[in-house]
């Protein structure tokens, strides 16, 4: 496919919608709606196994995950300057791509978290946006349009490491933990960790805000760019900064309660000693990641860290075959979300026509997996019960109530 070359005095005649600032705020919008889902898919990472372990109620820590996911998206911007001047190429004569292009990488990315929200898989927001955002940009701009470099340094690479680094570090916490209440065997001799807990798992709802909120501003910012609004390689304006911040937090507070079902109870038995490693953890893993201005999968990280955790408690068993569902969700997401991007780019781009196809097609599927979803429905009451070896929730009052039980006396 031929590459087009979008220069700075022409972009606005490029794109194939007519009226441009009518793209400009549904591209808006859409990024919204995306960090949206961001935050009720991602809401497990932080809240999880504080739930499953009983040292918070569901709402009560929903909403904790809520108000510190919109203070952290003040605290920094590095990595939306990575998201909106970095992956995609822009200004000073290099290749752009048209706010279409975005929209159509916006859509790759919503359909996918959704589908693995729908399947409980706590795969990765990020890379579904970056694999939606890569895949639009190369059917729109060609290859050239995207540093790869940037890619492999600021998300491949990451996406690789972290998850280890966070496990590792767990792992050694929870020995630590278990090592030094060793003579401490009954079911209050350790609750101090519930305490814990709480401190720690606002600690990973902050940095999330901090890390993820971020690249919904990336994304607006580019949209402006690409839409010729704001000068090239400036960073996020506070309004930008403001309406992404509310967004995620909505969606916290909505609480993605099949992925906590996945993280609190389907990867191991968690207890309190090992739900405050693992969220430690994951909060240290995350605000260093965020300083360095990495891309980085928080989904990813808590996983490594739950998993680590589980490994570091005598007795303790991992439920592989969820792990294994999970890795395999790693390695679709950015693959499979650019697929879904370059489809809707290839479609947007012979013009309004497709444009309207891409939005219409979109939102029906978003429609009928909230649809679906209520077949099986999971909510705070039941979104933390006794599970199987395979990782399935078992079903019925008897086993909630045994899985209840089975966090007091933790």
């Amino acid at each position: 496919m031929q590459a087009v070359r979008i220069d700075d005095c022409d972009i606005r005649s490029r794109d194939p919608v007519v009226d441009l600032t009518l793209i400009v705020v549904l591209v808006i919008a859409l990024a919204l709606f995306f960090d949206f889902t961001n935050g009720f898919h991602d809401t497990a990472n932080a809240m999880a196994t504080p739930i499953a372990t009983g040292a918070l109620k569901p709402r009560v820590a929903v909403a904790i995950a809520a108000v510190l996911n919109l203070v952290g998206a003040f605290l920094s911007t590095e990595v939306a300057k990575t998201v909106s001047g970095g992956i995609i190429r822009e200004g000073d004569g290099g290749v752009q791509i048209t706010p279409t292009m975005i929209f159509a990488g916006l859509m790759g990315a919503i359909v996918w978290n959704l589908v693995t929200w729908l399947r409980g898989l706590p795969s990765s927001s990020s890379h579904a946006l970056f694999g939606g955002l890569i895949g639009a940009a190369v059917v729109g701009a060609g290859l050239g349009s995207v540093d790869f470099g940037v890619v492999l340094s600021k998300v491949i690479l990451p996406a690789l490491l972290a998850p280890v680094i966070a496990g590792l570090i767990a792992y050694t916490t929870t020995k630590l933990a278990y090592s030094i209440t060793r003579r401490s065997s009954g079911p209050n001799e350790r609750g101090g960790f519930r305490y814990g807990q709480i401190f720690t798992s606002s600690l990973v709802a902050l940095a999330h805000g901090t890390n993820d909120a971020q690249k919904t501003m990336g994304i607006i910012t580019l949209t402006l760019i690409a839409g010729g609004v704001q000068a090239a390689g400036s960073g996020p304006e506070f309004w930008v900064i403001a309406v992404c911040a509310v967004a995620i937090a909505l969606g916290t507070y909505m609480g993605g309660w099949r992925i906590i079902r996945t993280m609190g109870s389907g990867l191991t038995e968690v207890k309190p000693a090992q739900g405050f490693s693992a969220e430690a953890s994951t909060a240290a893993t995350i605000l260093a990641s965020s300083h360095l201005g990495f891309a980085l999968s928080t989904t990813q990280v808590a996983s490594g860290s739950v998993i680590g955790s589980g490994l570091g408690r005598r007795g303790a068993s991992v439920r592989w075959n969820t792990v294994g569902k999970i890795a395999l969700g790693w390695l679709l997401t950015l693959p499979s979300a650019a697929v879904v991007g370059a489809l809707a780019a290839f479609i947007a781009s012979t013009g309004t026509v497709g444009f309207v196809i891409d939005a219409v097609v979109g939102v029906a599927v978003i429609v009928w997996i909230f649809w679906r979803s209520r077949r099986n429905a999971v909510d705070a009451r039941n979104a933390i019960v006794e599970v199987d070896a395979a990782g399935f929730a078992v079903r019925g009052r008897k086993a909630t109530k045994a899985a209840r039980k089975a966090r007091e006396a933790a």
